[in-house]
């Protein structure tokens, strides 16, 4: 049970992660941070295409699946990436990556036949 249990943990863990980065706006601010490192709220609307409540609203999402970290300064919220959030996404490409070239390769020696 607990190699199960724990397997359902791996795919809750990639489905948040896959949920969080599913939408654009999530993933340029992601970017952002990654590029330009920790900013806050009012530096990421700036960039932003959305309003600042929808920018909240994007990073709250962002932190819950663990890909931010954020930290109160006064008034403000200092927001930056967590790269090491990214483990269980990365983990799931390089299991399914490694299926889909072997299917790829069998696909393309059967295409050479």
């Amino acid at each position: 049970m607990n190699g199960n249990s724990s397997l359902s943990n791996r795919h809750a863990a990639a489905d948040a992660l896959f949920k969080a980065l599913s939408d654009g706006t999530r993933r340029a601010l992601l970017e952002s941070l990654v590029r330009e490192g920790e900013q806050n709220v009012q530096a990421l609307t700036a960039n932003a295409r959305v309003s600042q409540p929808m920018v909240s609203r994007h990073l709250a999402k962002l932190k819950r699946a663990g890909l931010v970290t954020a930290r109160r300064s006064g008034r403000e919220t200092w927001y930056a990436a967590r790269v090491k959030g990214l483990g269980p996404v990365v983990q799931w490409m390089a299991v399914h990556g490694a299926l889909w070239s072997q299917r790829f390769a069998a696909l393309e020696t059967l295409g050479a036949r």
